[in-house]
């Protein structure tokens, strides 16, 4: 291979190597609904999931981390929790989690369930018995039950918007039909927020854990971990008028701003108050009295980097996803800064960093990094948005970008799907939208329904196998018989078998608990790190540089001589 001139910066950013399995796994995120159905009503379930962990497991993959399956009118997709100690019957029974579990740890594979404490169903029972009680009830105080303002309270308690659009607040009607108190739903209307300043609400919690544990969990993913607590007085707030952008890519979560306190702005006072600190704390302290390396990791929405490491305390939490990394742009510096930050921010705790892509509430990558056009995080795409992705340009740089994110130190999440190079599904009919940011925007805002599409297991079979009938709860496209996994297997140059070489080269060569040495002088449009035994260089530029020393053992696109070309990375060993 060709030489380019290099100089090599080390830097202290090593990962402990300490034992804990999750400092350096590969987590797979299982949207259940959206995976396998072994019954053919259109809706993955738990059966399905057990009958293709095998796939999983020749992936490469350490643990699987499951959406909500819990009982659920399933309003948002099952984060509107009904039950948080069983099954809803969509997805099958509590027989099936421990049958689909116990094949995972059979597999070696390590199973994440999704706990949502912000917020309940509206048709949980803590809430029905909250509705059915007095005003000023122990009941209702298990709730964030307010009065309203005005003259005859008329008004919402504050200026709150909800993240879906709309206000935060809705008003309830007492038994004699005359208006009463107003409840919080940061979320939808149907999933109220629930009093976590009660301790009886922080006790059921415990017992929810320990529900699971039992039955043989190893950890728990936490819905908006940075919510639960609300500040004192719940005053009033006005976002920024930029909506509070992260890692300089100008997007966030639609009405969400993210939990800031640099640039002059304050926090909301509804996103990361210092007292969820407590509650992580006392369910660390749950977990500890389990054996084999338990763990939680927090999807909280909060800048900066120095501020989320909080929540990975060696006394909290083990992981946080690191969304500024996601919605860092494929441009050399910014990668190379975020990497920087995020290392040195979580080693200050002694945490790992904790990559991350795509998820369900995401446009897909191999969609994202081709847009042209601002998109702010859950709004979407769909046919009308402006910037449409180029599908090959996103293809391959999804591709790049998963084979630098694979090369770092820590742990990395994929999200189902992408390991075959799915994009975000564009053309989904308006009716066929379920998400309730389309309804609560009155369709201006598409939401995340195209990243959450049925995935695709068998060409030229109904549903591509996601199940025999063809029934499926999204449309799938009508062009993914290239995509579905079985046309990839065993095929050089396809995306199922470049996530496979990589997660093997990784495992092999104990990068999860490696550190990094930046190469610099190889151009302003590349990102070149050692890392052990492996160097990898990421060309995010449109022009093809010079391959520095080395023998190539993975590339993300085909190599022509002794050239490295955009949008492309490799990982070299030494020849």
């Amino acid at each position: 291979m060709g030489r380019a001139t290099s100089k090599v910066t080390i830097m202290t950013l090593a990962v402990s190597p300490d034992s804990e399995w999750w400092r350096s796994a590969v987590i797979y995120q299982i949207y259940p609904r959206s995976f396998a159905d072994s019954t053919g009503d259109g809706m993955g379930d738990l059966p399905g999931i057990t009958a293709r962990l095998d796939s999983l497991k020749t992936l490469g993959v350490d643990a699987i981390w499951l959406s909500p399956f819990f009982t659920s009118p399933q309003k948002d997709a099952g984060y509107d929790v009904a039950d948080y100690c069983d099954v809803d019957p969509i997805f099958g029974t509590l027989a099936d989690f421990d049958a689909m579990q116990a094949k995972a740890h059979d597999l070696g594979i390590r199973v994440i369930v999704d706990l949502v404490p912000n917020h309940s169903s509206d048709q949980h029972v803590w809430f029905t018995e909250a509705l059915a009680a007095d005003e000023g009830s122990e009941a209702r105080d298990h709730y964030m039950f307010r009065e309203g303002k005005g003259e005859t309270g008329e008004l919402p308690p504050n200026n709150w918007e909800s993240v879906f659009g709309g206000p935060a607040w809705t008003r309830v009607t007492r038994p004699d039909g005359t208006p009463g108190q107003w409840y919080l739903h940061l979320f939808d209307s149907s999933q109220p927020d629930l009093n976590w300043k009660s301790e009886w609400v922080r006790a059921q919690f415990r017992d929810v854990l320990r529900f699971w544990l039992d039955r043989g969990v190893d950890g728990f993913r936490v819905d908006v971990a940075h919510g639960l607590i609300k500040a004192e007085g719940l005053p009033d707030y006005t976002p920024a008028p930029d909506g509070g952008s992260m890692g300089g890519s100008g997007s966030t979560d639609v009405g969400l701003e993210p939990a800031i306190d640099s640039d002059g702005r304050n926090t909301p006072p509804y996103w990361a108050q210092e007292g969820v600190h407590e509650i992580y704390r006392d369910w660390h302290s749950v977990l500890e009295q389990y054996d084999g390396e338990r763990v939680l990791c927090a999807e909280a929405w909060v800048e900066p980097l120095t501020k989320l490491a909080h929540w990975v305390r060696p006394d909290e939490m083990q992981q946080a996803f690191n969304f500024t990394y996601l919605e860092t742009p494929w441009q050399a510096a910014s990668l190379r800064r975020v990497i920087d930050n995020s290392i040195s921010s979580f080693a200050t705790v002694g945490a790992p960093s904790t990559w991350v892509l795509s998820n369900h509430d995401v446009v897909r990558h191999a969609s994202r990094l081709a847009l042209t056009a601002e998109n702010p995080q859950g709004a979407g795409i769909g046919p009308k948005s402006p910037g449409q992705p180029d599908p090959v340009v996103g293809l391959r740089r999804a591709r790049a970008a998963t084979s630098l994110m694979l090369g770092l130190p820590g742990s990395a999440y994929i999200y189902q799907g992408e390991e075959l190079g799915l994009p975000e599904v564009i053309d989904l009919p308006d009716s066929a939208r379920q998400d309730p940011t389309w309804f609560r925007t009155n369709g201006e805002r598409y939401g995340r329904d195209g990243c959450r599409v049925p995935i695709p297991w068998e060409p030229g079979t109904p549903g591509y196998g996601f199940n025999s009938t063809g029934a499926s709860w999204l449309p799938q496209p009508t062009d993914w018989d290239r995509y579905a996994r079985a046309s990839q297997v065993d095929v050089e140059g396809s995306t199922l078998e470049l996530y496979r070489a990589a997660l093997a080269l990784r495992a092999e060569n104990s990068l999860g608990l490696g550190s990094i040495e930046w190469i610099e002088n190889l151009g302003p449009d590349v990102v070149a790190f050692r890392n052990g035994a492996i160097t990898v260089v990421a060309n995010a530029g449109a022009s093809a540089i010079e391959l520095p020393a080395g023998r190539v053992v993975l590339a993300s696109e085909p190599l022509a001589g002794s050239e490295l070309p955009g949008d492309t990375t490799v990982w070299l060993a030494a020849e």
